[in-house]
């Protein structure tokens, strides 16, 4: 029977070669990978609280923080003040923003391609929904 590598091992190698793909087609628009699931987030609903997408990526609202942060200062985003809670803030696509919105997607979707190679279409939706199962186990571990 074939070994099969630890599966974090190859979800830690799936994600740091992500990464670099990401920063090197990133890279003429001044974005890198950090800031990439953001716009695309912004893309399916503009005004997102910086709050929520600490929640929605699971990480500390100081690096959710910076990653706009560096978005403002490349002008694809700014930060508004919700008019319900003053303490909050929701961050809007600029026009520059919202002008790179295809290239986001190919960009997203050329992974994709590459990652799911040779991938019959029901391997496919069964990966996805594999995948699918292992966050909802992670998530009920840690909610």
């Amino acid at each position: 029977m074939e070994k099969l590598e630890p599966i974090g091992k190859v979800i830690s190698y799936i994600y740091r070669y992500q990464r670099i793909f990401l920063d090197k087609e990133l890279e003429p628009y001044g974005i890198g990978s950090g800031q990439f699931s953001f716009m695309m987030s912004l893309y399916l609903k503009d005004g997102v609280k910086q709050e929520t997408f600490a929640r929605m990526y699971k990480i500390d609202k100081a690096t959710v923080a910076r990653a706009i942060k560096k978005l403002e200062e490349t002008g694809y985003v700014y930060r508004k003040q919700d008019a319900e809670d003053k303490r909050a803030y929701n961050v809007i696509l600029t026009e520059k923003g919202k002008d790179i919105e295809a290239k986001m997607k190919e960009v997203a979707i050329k992974w994709n391609n590459i990652v799911l190679a040779g991938f019959s279409e029901e391997e496919k939706r069964l990966n996805a929904a594999l995948f699918e199962r292992m966050e909802q186990n992670i998530t009920e571990l840690f909610d």
